[in-house]
């Protein structure tokens, strides 16, 4: 047992939710993820964007937890493809895909385009509720951080390390061809990634209120 005040992360990753735990640095909090408070349910992300999907996750799983909870929504932009896949990033080679059919299926979109036609970004939104925030009208409001990791789209996979699109990323300090986030160390990664910064922005709200 532990009189930790609990956060409630909203993914069942938990290679997401170690990486937040290392990111937040949070002193005061006990962070568990939705099967470590034994909740099945998965709810529907309908947004057009990553605030959008990050605000539905965080209020549905605080009202239904009682938790405090934070949502995480983030992906891969791809210039040629308009911004795709966007918030269909883990989809995007259907819905059952593995990272492995991701990546191919990107490279194939971006075939033989040359490496300044092959940029990219990675994003990150949280998303924080606090059920006891609650309006008289059951509205919960959010409260909202964002970081952004820039870089381009490799040839072909390299790299053991990360997960997702990591292996075929390649960070804007790289030269093209160079190193990809899959080969990078964790620790250089959680320096500078879309997620990092977002946690960063992300820390010093949760230490407010009091986590």
């Amino acid at each position: 047992m532990t009189d930790r005040r609990r956060l409630l992360v909203a993914t069942r990753s938990r290679h997401k939710l170690a990486e937040l735990r290392d990111l937040l640095h949070l002193g005061h909090a006990e962070l568990v993820d939705l099967d470590d408070v034994a909740i099945a349910d998965e709810v529907e992300e309908t947004g057009s964007t990553f605030a959008a999907n990050a605000a539905i996750k965080a209020r549905y799983y605080a009202r239904r937890s009682c938790l405090p909870t934070l949502a995480d929504d983030s992906g891969l932009e791809v210039d040629v493809l308009a911004g795709g896949p966007g918030v269909r990033t883990r989809r995007y080679a259907g819905e059952q895909a593995t990272d492995a059919e991701n990546n191919a299926k990107l490279l194939a979109a971006l075939a033989g385009l040359p490496p300044e036609r092959r940029g990219a970004r990675y994003r990150c939104v949280l998303a924080l509720a606090l059920p006891e925030r609650a309006g008289l009208r059951g509205g919960l409001p959010v409260t909202l951080t964002r970081g952004t990791f820039a870089g381009r789209i490799g040839i072909a996979p390299r790299g053991a390390s990360g997960f997702g699109y990591d292996p075929i990323f390649e960070p804007a300090s790289e030269r093209p061809g160079g190193a990809t986030v899959a080969e990078w160390p964790a620790e250089r990664k959680q320096a500078v990634s879309h997620r990092a910064r977002a946690a960063q922005r992300m820390a010093p709200i949760l230490a407010r209120e009091g986590f």
